[in-house]
């Protein structure tokens, strides 16, 4: 299972999205995550990049809804409650590991 988490450079909510992360992935001590910085639209284009950030798990972005499009903008993510933040809950993130399956302390998985 390869993670990238993509920014745009000096993402207000890059810091809190690695946080969050880091504790979801807190029982997965052999994973590794990859931080790319998308500079232009083109390059969010082609990365799949829904705003910044944004995690990819084998190349998809399982937070996003069917109608998302790339774009290089900052990204709003909604709890249940509806309400926003800059980075998804760390229970959303272990869901959203969870459901992509595989083993992250495995090379190769």
């Amino acid at each position: 299972m390869e993670l990238t988490l993509l920014t745009v450079p000096g993402c207000p909510g890059a810091v809190m999205f690695q946080e969050r992360l880091a504790a979801a992935l807190a029982d997965r001590p052999g994973a590794v995550l990859h931080h790319r910085e998308v500079a232009d639209e083109p390059e969010a284009v082609q990365a799949g990049m829904h705003g910044s950030p944004t995690l990819l798990i084998d190349g998809v972005d399982p937070l996003a809804g069917p109608q998302a499009r790339p774009s290089l903008s900052c990204r709003l993510y909604r709890d249940p409650a509806e309400r926003t933040s800059a980075a998804p809950s760390v229970q959303a993130l272990r869901r959203a590991l969870a459901e992509a399956g595989g083993d992250l302390a495995k090379p190769g998985a």
